[in-house]
């Protein structure tokens, strides 16, 4: 659908059946269900030329191609290429279709990682990025005003949560000949489909909801054009940046029931939002997929959902936020989010540190400002923990 036409439901009705089945079959010589792990360095060939499609894990792997054909399936994309880190994906993605003297524009909140990629590391090389309010469509005009090769979108932005409009974004880029990378990381695309409005690159850091479970790292980009495609798959071998065959299994095997944990996380995250959004300690709540969210318009046409994450701030600040993440005792202080157990974040000193502080500021991470990653544990339990801290805060 192009990204003009009606809104798509972003329900797509198949996404259950796909998560179980697509990329991978039983194994033809043993009749193994799961596909097994392929953890070799290098393949036979019969002859000098002559070989069975793979010849080198570091360009290819058969367990690391079923999670790509999986993940392409699901995103409704052709092509999917599997990294070793979200980060290495977004690396890969930069250094095959950016050369010196290239202008990026880049949501102005984005991961940490993503901002320090591209403005400590990338702009050594001569490549120069734009951090824009991708959610103001006269911003992104007025930075496509200047020629750009690359526009990058985090919609929900990490960590404000703040939408950016898909549709119109992805006219001003193709106007101005640009591509669109639109990282689906926090709704995936049980809650989001980025191709139904115009992106040319989807990305995922397959660390968070996809595995689910805290137990790998890995990437992913997947495209619907087969040059950009095989671009993408020369510069990962040439860098070395494919993810190894154990963690693409474990992915695998996670990816199985990323529709049901969505809509889990999705339902909990509405019941905890419901329950911050009423208590007089907290001072300031982002929950995209409450009705008072200031975008909720957008993330209704856009979303099929708010997705897991929310975040608050509560009376006192930035004091008040480390007594808060000190006290909570289901809730999990760590760096990451999309797991199964809810993680609580302190993006200010954590996720975003290597973000400058004045931009920071600029962009709503405030020293007081707390992440909330709902994972699937009893709604009750996760509000009777924040209620406990947010009341030994009060002390």
């Amino acid at each position: 659908m192009s990204a003009t036409g009606s809104p798509p439901s972003n329900l797509c009705p198949e996404l259950a059946t796909l998560a179980l089945h697509a990329g991978a079959a039983p194994d033809a010589a043993t009749g193994s269900l799961l596909m097994p792990i392929y953890q070799t360095a290098t393949f036979v060939q019969q002859g000098v030329g002559l070989h069975r499609g793979y010849t080198y894990s570091r360009t290819a792997n058969p367990t690391v191609t079923a999670l790509e054909r999986r993940l392409a399936a699901l995103e409704g994309g052709e092509h999917a290429l599997a990294y070793a880190s979200g980060l290495a994906a977004t690396t890969g993605l930069a250094l095959a279709l950016l050369a010196a003297g290239d202008r990026v524009v880049l949501s102005d909140v984005v991961y940490g990682g993503t901002a320090r990629l591209f403005a400590d590391v990338l702009e050594r090389f001569g490549v120069a990025p734009e951090f824009v309010d991708t959610a103001d469509p006269d911003a992104v005009a007025a930075a496509l005003a200047r020629p750009a090769r690359l526009v990058f979108v985090e919609t929900p932005a990490n960590p404000t949560l703040k939408l950016t409009d898909l549709a119109l974004v992805a006219g001003l880029a193709r106007d101005a000949g640009a591509l669109l990378a639109v990282d689906n990381t926090l709704l995936t695309p049980v809650l989001q489909r980025p191709f139904a409005w115009g992106a040319d690159l989807v990305l995922h850091s397959t660390t968070k909801f996809i595995d689910g479970h805290n137990a790998t790292i890995g990437g992913a980009l997947v495209v619907r054009d087969a040059a950009l495609a095989e671009r993408l798959a020369w510069h990962r071998n040439a860098l070395g940046l494919i993810q190894s065959p154990f963690d693409a299994w474990l992915t695998l095997q996670g990816a199985k029931t990323l529709p049901l944990r969505m809509r889990r996380h999705e339902e909990g995250a509405r019941r905890v939002g419901a329950f911050l959004a009423g208590d007089r300690r907290v001072t300031r709540l982002i929950d995209p997929g409450a009705p008072e969210f200031p975008q909720a318009e957008l993330a209704r046409r856009q979303q099929a959902g708010g997705g897991a994450l929310l975040a608050f701030e509560v009376r006192g600040g930035g004091p008040a936020a480390r007594r808060v993440l000190a006290s909570v005792r289901l809730c999990t202080l760590a760096e990451n989010l999309g797991a199964a157990e809810t993680l609580i974040t302190h993006p200010a000193s954590m996720t975003h540190a290597a973000v400058p502080e004045e931009r920071r500021r600029q962009t709503g991470i405030t020293d007081g400002l707390i992440r909330l990653s709902v994972g699937l544990e009893d709604p009750a339990d996760l509000i009777a923990d924040l209620d406990r801290a947010l009341t030994e805060v009060e002390r």
